[in-house]
């Protein structure tokens, strides 16, 4: 079961942008436009990332996404943890959304998938 309402997350990422939630996972993807920039799972909510935005995650200590499996732990390293304070503070909010955001934008788009619109 998700630990975040589809709800919850549409409000909590309003100040930053229009988003819709889908399924996935154990929980949700957040979209913008049509692109994934979010996750919300049972493990928290993760920022999209790349290289040019993984440093400020880094510097900020925020981990990287690691599920497990019946082989192990696997990492997605281009996915993030929201810091805490993106769920009190509307412009730390707008700050690392727009850093996933910008992420998700530069990442193509796979073959055959194209963009999927809400």
């Amino acid at each position: 079961m998700a630990a975040f309402d589809p709800d919850f997350l549409v409000d909590l990422f309003a100040p930053f942008a229009r988003v819709t939630v889908r399924r996935m996972f154990s929980g949700y993807g957040v979209y913008r436009e049509g692109r994934v920039f979010a996750w919300a799972l049972t493990e928290g909510i993760f920022l999209k990332t790349d290289e040019e935005t993984a440093g400020a995650f880094d510097a900020a200590g925020l981990a990287i996404f690691v599920y497990r499996t019946k082989d192990g732990a696997r990492s997605v390293g281009s996915y993030r943890r929201m810091p805490d304070s993106c769920f009190d503070d509307e412009g730390e909010l707008r700050h690392w959304a727009g850093l996933a955001w910008q992420a998700a934008l530069r990442a193509p788009v796979k073959a055959g998938k194209g963009l999927r619109r809400p």
